[in-house]
């Protein structure tokens, strides 16, 4: 990192000792911890999302009311709009945990937040904004060491 994030200190003020070994301890903050936080919890926000559309096996009326009712996406039935949606958010989810085709799961939530924060929930970009920063990291950067991708590649490029 360089340090034209830092803010500049007087040389002999108390502060100006102590913000270069803080910044560097959070800058050792590893890369594999921040993934395997980014999707174990946006796993777990589709995950009971999904959850909340099914009862047992089955797409739930409820789920397919609010497809009809309240998401009213365009250009596809509700009916398959739900189903759609509980098979995505109980799928991508584990494949997050999994750290497994991680960067695809994240891409296909990424695109469900967006048609969630366009058609369904506009005012929800905050919660949505942080959301596509956790799939945005995870698509760039990969799953982390933590992770049957990482295994599977490193066991890909030895082979």
């Amino acid at each position: 990192m360089s340090d034209a994030h830092t803010i500049p200190v007087a040389a002999g003020s108390p502060a100006a000792r102590p913000q270069p070994a803080i910044i560097g301890l959070l800058s050792r903050i590893p890369y594999d911890l921040i993934a395997l936080v980014a999707r174990l919890s946006m796993a777990a926000v589709f995950w009971q999302s999904g959850q909340t559309k099914v009862e047992g096996w089955h797409v739930s009326e409820n789920a397919i009311y609010l497809f009809q009712n309240e998401y009213r996406l365009p250009l596809i039935d509700p009916v398959i709009a739900a189903n759609l949606a509980a098979f995505a958010e109980h799928l991508f989810p584990v494949l997050l945990v999994l750290g497994l085709a991680t960067r695809f799961a994240a891409l296909a939530l990424l695109g469900m937040t967006l048609v969630i924060e366009i058609f369904v929930y506009p005012d929800a970009w905050p919660v949505h904004g942080t959301w596509a920063t956790c799939f945005l990291l995870l698509i760039a950067q990969g799953p982390g060491r933590i992770a049957l991708d990482h295994l599977i590649a490193r066991k890909w490029l030895r082979g």
